[in-house]
């Protein structure tokens, strides 16, 4: 076997191999013999048809390459191996030369980790953790919240006029210039008068008419309008009321809180407070990993990014976009055109971002590779552990959470566990030795 190396630009290796016929051969012999193992051939059992009639059956260019592809993949894995290539993503392969009683030459473009040289990242300083406090305020609005969510709807009469509090169906056009505007009108839209859903005066315009009573009104849209295109147009609304709901709110007290399995009233405070202080670290953690992060990928020197790397990180974004938007019961396309956006655009918008967090994947690699950071056998399993626990209650998952389990539990399973908690403990590490300001 011949092999020569040639470096490329953005860390990839370029690998010519060469396999003299002979070596071929081993590889054309043993997958004739899968062939035979595992085809029905007339007159032969399993495994016993010699190799002429293997060739006859599937044809020779079939049989050699499949068998170049078997050859493929057992000396790469060889060369990477020997050579200790340390390679990221999929080799790009190119025949050159296939033909019996031939050499067979193939080429194979490999994308390599880039070198990283790491800063002193003992050195680092960030902003330390702010201590998290909780008002009195935080609690109440969570409860109003919950108020809200336990308030019981009841029809108004004819005669009852729309009130401050009320839930009201109405009907409404918008007009600029005479002309109906895009997404402008709506039947049955529902609107909680007071909680400014609509540009200002839009609510104020509805308090005191009754049900079935139209009316028309002008009003600017606001200077900062979302929709630029809107921004401090006049605009005139033409509406109709349907329906008006006088909104009861629960008295909150203990029955309240037993109506969220807690004991009483200050039972449920502590815990909304312990839940928001729990929310509230968590993003002051996230806070502090982040600018630590990036103080570390800027203070350290990165070789050119492969763009496979960057490329598929942008995939990853974008399905992970697409999937959120399914769960929430939406069709990725009608999202895009509700955004004004194509997969092209997104993939524009996202590539900073991927290389930011390449980047960080990269550092963090190194970082635990230089500490000699590792994830045992027992942490994998009770990450893996749970996991799977996570997913139980998951209605999405019903009835697959053995196909499940067997994707956790497989190599590429296993490995995703491991460096997840290497990756945890690297950050770990890296908090405890910068510095705090």
């Amino acid at each position: 076997m011949k092999i020569s190396k040639k470096s490329l630009p953005k860390t990839q290796l370029e690998l010519l191999i060469e396999l003299t016929s002979d070596e071929l051969k081993s590889f054309v012999e043993s997958t004739a013999l899968q062939i035979s193992k595992n085809r029905n051939i007339a007159g032969f059992r399993p495994g016993k048809a010699p190799f002429d009639i293997v060739v006859k059956e599937v044809g020779e260019m079939t049989l050699y390459q499949t068998a170049a592809n078997e050859a493929i993949d057992e000396t790469l894995i060889k060369i990477i191996d020997d050579e200790k290539i340390n390679l990221v993503g999929q080799p790009k392969i190119e025949v050159q030369k296939l033909a019996p009683s031939n050499p067979f030459i193939f080429k194979a473009t490999l994308d390599l980790v880039p070198k990283i040289e790491l800063c002193e990242y003992a050195k680092i300083k960030v902003k330390s953790m702010t201590e998290i406090k909780v008002e009195n305020s935080e609690v109440e609005k969570v409860v109003a919240d919950l108020r809200s969510m336990r308030a019981k709807e009841i029809l108004k009469n004819e005669n009852e006029p729309v009130e401050l509090g009320d839930k009201v169906e109405l009907d409404f056009e918008t007009f600029i210039d005479q002309v109906a505007i895009d997404g402008g009108q709506a039947k049955g839209h529902s609107l909680v008068i007071g909680k400014g859903q609509m540009i200002p005066g839009f609510e104020d315009n509805i308090i005191g008419l009754k049900k079935d009573e139209t009316k028309e009104f002008e009003l600017e849209f606001p200077k900062k309008y979302h929709e630029e295109k809107l921004q401090g147009k006049k605009a005139l609304f033409k509406i109709k009321i349907l329906t008006i709901y006088k909104i009861e709110l629960p008295e909150v007290n203990d029955e309240f809180a037993k109506g969220f399995g807690l004991k009483n009233l200050d039972d449920l405070k502590k815990h909304l407070e312990s839940n928001i202080k729990r929310e509230k670290e968590m993003k002051e953690n996230e806070r502090y990993e982040l600018e630590l992060i990036e103080q570390l990928i800027d203070k350290s020197k990165f070789e050119e990014l492969p763009d496979s790397l960057v490329e598929d990180e942008i995939h990853k974004m974008i399905h992970e976009l697409e999937d959120n938007v399914v769960r929430q019961g939406m069709k990725f396309e009608d999202y895009l055109s509700n955004i004004k956006k194509t997969e092209a655009d997104l993939h524009l918008d996202f590539s900073a971002d991927a290389i930011k967090r390449v980047k960080t994947g990269l550092v963090i690699r190194v970082l635990a590779e230089k500490e000699r950071i590792t994830a045992d056998e027992k942490e994998i399993n009770d990450e893996t552990e749970r996991s799977l626990a996570s997913y139980k209650f998951h209605p999405q998952y019903e009835g697959k959470l053995a196909e499940l389990e067997q994707n956790m539990r497989s190599e590429n399973g296993q490995r995703y566990f491991s460096n997840l908690i290497r990756n945890r403990k690297a950050m770990e590490l890296l908090k405890e030795k910068t510095s705090k300001k």
